[in-house]
């Protein structure tokens, strides 16, 4: 169950690229919250860890360290594959995935990162972010900081509703804090595909998001065979609404 995570991190080492990418933080979902990575209690190293119920109004402060290219390629606790440069994390006990915005005390510096491992297992440590993350945080170089953690209120970016008999009309891309980065998205697959897509507001947290949107399609079967394009195209993951 436990992946990259699975004992202390030690003799890492950054990329060996001496340019990192532009960094984007994680775009906060809905993601279904599925076996793998959450299987409680777990053990690691002899010791027993409980993964909570929810990740809401969780709120840590602790150390951060980093994992870089001793995990490159390798499978997350969830199944994913880590990337040095990826707006993720690992943590102990919030359920995966989890989303969470990081700061750097020392800095106030902030990112928010999708919770894909377990980990770290040292136990002076809270978290482990990518090494990208870390870079954006300003502190690969040193190797940890001290942090606080605020786990992202999802009300408002899933607007899906349990109705018995309904079919899925929408693929959701995501949501943007900047317009700007909504627009250019929807206008990109528009051109492509020639596909309806809006761009509706939403307040989270107390900030304006972006959510893009693909669609209405009139059958499941237009829906699904958009959602391959978009997906094999690198759109993914996408979100189904009613």
């Amino acid at each position: 169950m436990v992946a990259c995570a699975s004992a202390p991190r030690s003799a890492d080492h950054a990329p060996v690229q001496s340019e990192v990418p532009a960094w984007q933080d994680a775009v906060p979902q809905p993601d279904p919250l599925l076996p793998a990575g959450n299987t409680t209690p777990y053990q690691v190293l002899g010791k027993t860890y409980q993964v909570m119920a929810t990740a809401e109004a969780y709120q840590a402060q602790g150390i951060a360290s980093w994992y870089g290219m001793k995990f490159q390629g390798r499978p997350t606790a969830n199944g994913e594959i880590f990337d040095v440069y990826a707006p993720t994390a690992a943590h102990r006990s919030l359920p995966i995935p989890s989303y969470v915005r990081v700061t750097n005390l020392n800095n106030d510096r902030s990112v928010v990162l999708r919770v894909n491992d377990r980990g770290p297992f040292h136990p002076d440590r809270l978290i482990d972010l990518s090494y990208g993350a870390a870079v954006q945080l300003g502190f690969a170089e040193q190797g940890t900081t001290r942090v606080a953690i605020e786990a992202i209120n999802l009300a408002g970016i899933d607007d899906r509703r349990s109705l018995s008999g309904s079919t899925y009309r929408f693929l959701q891309l995501g949501a943007y804090q900047s317009e700007q980065t909504a627009t250019e998205l929807a206008q990109s697959v528009q051109q492509r595909w020639g596909y309806l897509v809006s761009i509706d507001p939403v307040d989270i947290n107390g900030a304006r998001m972006h959510r893009v949107r693909v669609g209405p399609f009139e059958h499941m079967a237009a829906l699904e065979q958009a959602s391959s394009r978009l997906v094999a195209s690198g759109y993914g993951p996408l979100l189904r609404i009613p």
